[in-house]
């Protein structure tokens, strides 16, 4: 089996366990997760070089921050199956005193948190404060913060990639999730975005294009964006996705943002997606 073809069957066996985590206590955001299940396997498997051991700090290591929040399943999944803490414990997603909340937090103590997300626009700021510090401490290694492209609705995050920009945070890589969905429905019926492209460069950017749910094109991306790094300039990946991919009945629709199936719609999903590493 080449590389590829073994990030896909992690990224099979992820989105597995982000449908049964949800169905499990009827709670939760499927569609997103499983539209960045590709990016997250690639980036923690394929891309960044980190430590399941877990230090807080991130010294010597590349990191990682969740800014849209509520896709946790997705990245509990991830985290588990890399080695973080244990497979069996998604079984406790959104109960109630466990380590996995419905949105990431950190004084339950899980490993691979860093900072409590879900309070929308926030995560490319804290991004860029850890940024900051790895180039003052002389640490090479890289920060990746993944953010919803509904998520750029708010304000705070431009004045985030201004700040970026002007001071040259090129250790920085963000990855917007473009699947044109958010809670309330299409976000160019929301609030359109314009060009993102246009929007981004003119901000001082680097901008790169890449394909969400393809694992070849994820890796090429993501390698892509690497490669960018160390150039007076932030990265940013405009990631084209389809929330609720692959799973037939949530594709191309917002109403499966945070909606948890039912038994039967469980059954279809599972159904459409092998399990390649074992259920937990």
């Amino acid at each position: 089996m080449d590389r590829i073809a073994e990030l896909q069957s992690i990224a099979s066996q992820v989105r597995r366990d982000i449908v049964r985590q949800v169905h499990a206590c009827q709670s939760g955001h499927p569609g997103g997760s499983l539209g960045c299940a590709d990016f997250l396997t690639a980036l923690y498997f394929e891309v960044m070089d980190h430590d399941p051991a877990f230090q807080m700090k991130g010294k010597n290591e590349d990191v990682f921050f969740l800014s849209n929040g509520h896709i946790s399943p997705v990245w509990y999944s991830v985290l588990a199956r890399a080695g973080y803490f244990p497979i069996d414990e998604l079984k406790t997603f959104r109960q109630l005193n466990t380590r996995l909340q419905g949105h990431p937090t950190t004084h339950e103590g899980l490993p691979g948190i860093r900072v409590a997300s879900g309070s929308l626009g926030q995560g490319i700021s804290v991004a860029i404060g850890m940024a900051l510090a790895k180039k003052m401490d002389g640490d090479p290694k890289n920060i990746f913060v993944l953010t919803g492209d509904g998520e750029l609705q708010e304000g705070q995050v431009w004045e985030a990639l201004m700040f970026a920009a002007h001071n040259k945070v090129d250790n920085l890589i963000v990855t917007v999730d473009v699947n044109g969905r958010q809670i309330d429905g299409d976000t160019d019926k929301v609030l359109s975005l314009g060009s993102l492209e246009a929007k981004f460069s003119a901000f001082g950017w680097e901008v790169i294009h890449m394909q969400g749910n393809d694992m070849q094109k994820v890796v090429a991306g993501l390698q892509q964006a690497k490669s960018q790094t160390g150039k007076d300039k932030p990265v940013v990946i405009l990631m084209a996705t389809e929330m609720g991919y692959p799973v037939d009945f949530m594709v191309g629709s917002h109403k499966w943002h945070g909606v948890a199936p039912n038994d039967e719609q469980l059954a279809s999903a599972l159904a459409q997606l092998p399990e390649t590493l074992g259920d937990y």
